[in-house]
């Protein structure tokens, strides 16, 4: 593969086909690790490919033994996010991927009410050379964390690396766990939560188990009785958002010091949010394919409410 930049800093890939037979898209993707197939097909609807020096606008083009081809990959456009330097607890960091684990009260992306100090514009400031990912510059958000919520969240550094993970994801392939503590108790030692999530009919910052709403499955397990609460391990196979917080309100055990879905705000012990963790993080790594496991441990403020509901326990 033959490499060149354009004048406005456009990346030219040229590249020789060894071995026909295959759709123009299907074969770039496999041949140019750094581009999704999707991100491939808009490149050519755009007119950046050609193929034996004309421009290729069909992205079923079939390619023969001998075809040359030239892609190029426009600069990334500059995102409106502002690089901030705020401190990251990097769990783990390559060239395709970063985990982090996220405190409470660190909002993950800028919205209306959090226009900056966020998870995105610090990722901005910590890679200032990040890859354009669908074109435009800016971090791989994979899933994301509630702003109170703690625990691993992983970020792609790279296009491929986010298809990959978010494919991961989407197949119940990548394992994310989380502890949390509600108040009362489930019936029985585990089970499994499966009821759709919607918007809330009234209330719009919040979620509700709503008929017509987005699947959502949720398992939990009871880790330890402490008195009138209860610890769980969850894990997920949707990714809904507020999802653990919703199911347990639902059934009148919403976690403790959740500002959303809890009525219940003084229990003894001062909390920034509601009393959830995402401890512990499975997923393949989109490069290699090697098993990946990353632990986060129970952080200070929970840890503290634990050790207080066992004392009041006796």
């Amino acid at each position: 593969m033959k490499l060149e930049r354009g004048e406005d800093g456009s990346k030219i890939k040229e590249l020789v086909v060894e071995e026909g037979g295959e759709r123009i898209d299907v074969w770039l993707a496999k041949n140019i690790e750094q581009l999704s197939r999707a991100r491939i097909q808009k490149l050519i609807a755009e007119g950046q490919v050609t193929l034996n020096q004309y421009p290729c606008l069909d992205k079923k083009t079939i390619v023969k033994a001998g075809d040359v081809i030239a892609v190029t990959i426009p600069p990334p456009v500059a995102s409106e996010i502002i690089p901030q330097s705020i401190p990251l607890e990097i769990v783990y960091e390559d060239e395709h991927i970063l985990v982090i684990n996220k405190p409470a009260g660190f909002v993950v992306h800028p919205a209306p009410g959090h226009p900056h100090s966020t998870l995105v514009n610090a990722l901005l400031a910590h890679c200032p050379n990040l890859e354009g990912i669908g074109g435009v510059q800016r971090p791989g958000l994979v899933h994301r964390l509630d702003k109170d919520t703690t625990g691993l969240i992983v970020v792609a550094k790279t296009e491929m690396a986010l298809q990959d993970l978010q494919r991961q994801i989407k197949e119940r392939k990548a394992k994310r766990e989380y502890l949390g503590i509600i108040h009362g108790c489930f019936p029985g030692e585990s089970g499994t939560i499966n009821l759709p999530i919607g918007r809330h009919p009234k209330h719009r910052k919040k979620m509700a188990v709503l008929q017509g709403g987005k699947e959502a499955i949720t398992h939990w397990r009871l880790v330890e009785k402490l008195g009138n609460y209860s610890l769980l391990h969850f894990s997920l196979e949707t990714g809904r958002t507020h999802q653990i917080r919703v199911h347990c309100s639902h059934f009148g055990h919403p976690l403790v010091g959740d500002p959303l879905y809890s009525s219940c705000k003084n229990i003894g012990v001062k909390l920034t949010g509601q009393a959830l963790h995402a401890f512990r993080l499975t997923l393949t790594h989109p490069e290699n394919g090697k098993p990946l496991k990353f632990v986060a441990p129970i952080p200070t403020e929970m840890q503290k409410l634990i050790e207080f509901l066992r004392k009041k326990r006796g």
